[in-house]
């Protein structure tokens, strides 16, 4: 399975036309009639991600959500600027038609109230006058919401729109009328509070067509261009990469596209350029500032040997790079990728919100019927009974219902990407706020994995150069860290390896191979008993202490005895008593969880204050550690490097993976960690516990405005011009609070 496959095995369709939650219900629906597939509409991101379908068959599922009334095509990762500028096409059109309503709705409202208040005032033709001001208001400036009506009616659904274009569309007509037949002057009228209208007033509601209409274009203006800034937040990943790249080839230097690129070609970076791929430094040094893909704020000096990832900057120096991965399988592709993947996704609690909004806007229809025949039949006057059937048509509000989830998502996940963060769903988010636990692996995660044999203890009459060279001509054949370690003190003190054959490894245990036509054997105490070597009391006493308890001793047996015992330690990395300590403080018990020896696992612990470890633990077993603390009820988060973890960070109810090499979507994480500080640990959690927080805010929020709203404006207690603003702004509201997430930095 290669990288690329597995990101666009879903058809990813762009969605146009939609303007609520019910919207993109209809499109899911309609895209699920397909047979086999199963479609997930994201009203946010206005994106449709169908699973179930090839390729080929795309035209089938484009015109299955054009018959539902919108448009689409099929998603290109290389064409992002036409989503672009069809929302700023859209955004556009709201800025104009806003501007003119906004322009001729003052006046109207001047009028109407200022005409009412002093009839002595009004002159021939007044209501004339404020009617043709209103026309260009409810008709081109109220348009969106008209077309999205009839183009609804015309499949026989309702959404969003419906609602806002009866309410103007019943506001101007009955304006009209009144206008026309005379009808209704006089009495409860809802242009400017509760109550009547002075006597003799010609109420006619037209300032409540203009000001609805104006409220809503401002209220869809200022939620649309939110949404292009949390749709920002990912794209600035995006936007990293470099455009063009500086290749060497021929003996000179060209200029060519950066997607023309191979594996294999030197390119070159200038101070101040952008690396354009992954690669390996061949040639010059220079300060890497990595701080908008990881969030590390300072420049990292690198050289010579030392990879590069692309996305980079180099700030003060010129850079011969061999390029190791380019196109969609660099870090920065796959980042972004990923964290696309994370945003269109639905968080559980999003389906019983689609549930609702399906069925949200004709309940709310029928409901203003009856609200106005309940208030006709206890004795109002019919135009009171219109002015509370249309408060409670345009107060009910399911885009910010439609909103809560997943802009939270949009706007937290991209925040994490800047961070060097990704969050790979909802099920992460969800997860978070209930972990108890967190278990950390220890090589490669709290350490450096780097290890370095600092004991050497032999049996009588083998020299340490013949123990070394037995051990690194058995190692040659591994690639494991303690095989590199062995090798590193061998190349110092060891002139000639012997070639090992018959070799073989044993994931936990050690190696093993033949040395000098005799059996030789290099790994923990348990692989030599395993294999039969002799190892009592007596013969590891003969042996020697190790130094120190944070030694991981690894024993060496050639010709069916032991000869010795390496002593190697791994190094500690910066940062990482202080992320224990910050994972504590968010409430966590912590355990250290290595295949390490017990007594090299509690010296750690005890130096970075884990509350409990779980020492030479297989690989294999690293699961069952997993599960026995689930079984006791914990909830773990588990953080481990994604290698040897992969099963452990599966098993757990959080996995995050620390990544430094390029292979991230692969590992099997809900949270992948690209930043080489500890304290991204915690960070991570904090994030997906503020991120959990907002939605459950959001959606606190979008529930009880129209749970409240709704009663409040059938019981007449609401004017039309304040039910629409309160409608407009419930949406505005969901989308700034999501968008606080911009701003996050985890507090100590």
């Amino acid at each position: 399975m290669t990288v690329a496959h597995d990101l666009v095995e879903p058809l990813q369709l762009d969605v146009s036309g939609m303007t609520c939650a019910a919207c993109a219900g209809r499109v899911e629906r309609a895209l699920n009639k397909i047979d086999g597939v199963t479609a997930s509409v994201n009203y946010a991101t206005e994106r449709a991600i169908v699973t179930g379908l090839e390729a080929d068959r795309a035209a089938e599922a484009l015109q299955r959500i054009e018959k539902a009334g919108y448009g689409a095509r099929v998603h290109d990762d290389a064409d992002d600027a036409w989503s672009k500028r069809a929302t700023e096409v859209r955004i556009t059109s709201l800025r104009r038609r806003l501007l003119l309503a906004a322009i001729l709705t003052v006046p109207i409202m001047d009028l109407t109230i200022l005409l009412a208040l002093v009839p002595a005032w009004r002159f021939p033709g007044w209501e004339l006058l404020c009617v043709a001001l209103a026309v260009p208001i409810v008709t081109w400036a109220a348009w969106p919401f008209h077309r999205a009506t009839l183009r609804n009616l015309r499949h026989g659904t309702v959404s969003m729109d419906t609602l806002v274009s009866l309410g103007i569309a019943a506001s101007f007509g009955w304006a009209v009328v009144t206008l026309l037949f005379g009808v209704g002057g006089g009495g409860g009228g809802y242009w400017l509070g509760f109550g009547d209208t002075p006597e003799g007033a010609n109420s006619i509601y037209l300032d409540v067509a203009a000001g609805m209409t104006t409220f809503q274009l401002a209220g869809r203006y200022f939620e649309t261009r939110s949404r292009r800034k949390a749709g920002d937040v990912l794209g600035a990943l995006n936007q990293l990469a470099a455009t063009h790249v500086r290749v060497q080839r021929d003996g000179s230097e060209h200029l060519v596209p950066a997607a023309q690129l191979s594996v294999g070609e030197v390119f070159v970076v200038l101070p101040g350029e952008t690396v354009p791929a992954d690669g390996v430094i061949v040639d010059g040094s220079a300060a890497i500032d990595a701080s908008m893909l990881t969030g590390e704020p300072l420049p990292a000096d690198l050289g010579a040997g030392d990879a590069v990832v692309g996305g980079t900057i180099s700030t003060n120096g010129r850079l011969e790079v061999r390029a190791t991965s380019v196109g969609a399988h660099t870090q920065l592709a796959q980042m972004a990728a990923l964290a696309e993947q994370a945003q269109a996704r639905k968080a559980r609690v999003q389906t019983l919100v689609d549930r609702v909004t399906s069925y949200f806007v004709p309940a709310v229809i029928v409901l203003a019927i009856l609200v106005i025949a309940g208030w006709m039949l206890a004795g109002s006057s019919f135009e009171q009974a219109f002015g509370i059937g249309i408060s409670t048509l345009i107060i009910a509000c399911p885009c910010a219902l439609g909103l809560a989830t997943p802009t939270a998502l949009m706007v937290g996940i991209g925040r994490g990407a800047s961070l060097g963060i990704l969050v790979k769903g909802q099920d992460a988010l969800e997860a978070s706020g209930t972990i108890t636990t967190a278990v950390l692996d220890k090589t490669g995660t709290l350490t450096t994995g780097e290890m370095t044999v600092t004991g050497i203890a032999t049996a009588p009459g083998v020299p340490e150069h013949e123990l070394l060279r037995v051990a690194a001509s058995v190692e040659q054949g591994s690639e494991h860290i303690i095989a590199r370690a062995v090798l590193a003190a061998a190349a110092q003190r060891v002139a000639d390896l012997e070639r090992v054959r018959d070799f073989s490894a044993v994931p936990g245990r050690g190696a093993a191979g033949t040395v000098s036509g005799e059996a030789a054997l290099v790994g923990n105490l348990a692989f030599m008993r395993e294999r039969g070597i002799p190892a009592d009391e007596r013969t590891l006493l003969a042996l020697g202490e190790t130094d120190s308890a944070a030694e991981t001793p690894v024993f060496v047996a050639h010709a069916g005895r032991l000869i010795g015992r390496l002593g190697l330690t791994d190094t500690i990395k910066p940062g990482a008593r202080a992320a224990v300590r910050a994972l504590q403080k968010q409430g966590l018990k912590t355990a250290l969880l290595t295949g390490d020896s017990r007594p090299a696992a509690e010296e750690i612990a005890a130096k970075l204050g884990i509350d409990s470890v779980y020492a030479e633990v297989m690989p294999t077993e690293k699961a069952d550690v997993i599960r026995s603390l689930q079984a006791r009820g914990e909830r773990v988060a588990m953080v481990g490097d994604g290698i040897n973890d992969a099963v452990a960070l599966a098993a757990s109810d959080l996995g995050l993976a620390v990544v430094t090499g390029t292979d991230i979507a692969l590992k099997s994480a809900d949270i992948i960690l690209v930043r080489e500080d500890l304290a991204v640990i915690p960070e991570a959690i904090e994030l997906s516990r503020r991120t959990l927080r907002t939605i459950r805010a959001n959606l606190g929020w979008a529930f009880g405005y129209n749970i409240a709203a709704i009663p409040i404006a059938a019981a007449g207690f609401l004017n039309p011009l304040i039910a629409a603003g309160a409608m407009a702004l419930s949406s505005v509201l969901v989308v700034f609070n999501s968008l606080r997430l911009q701003n996050f930095r985890r507090t100590e």
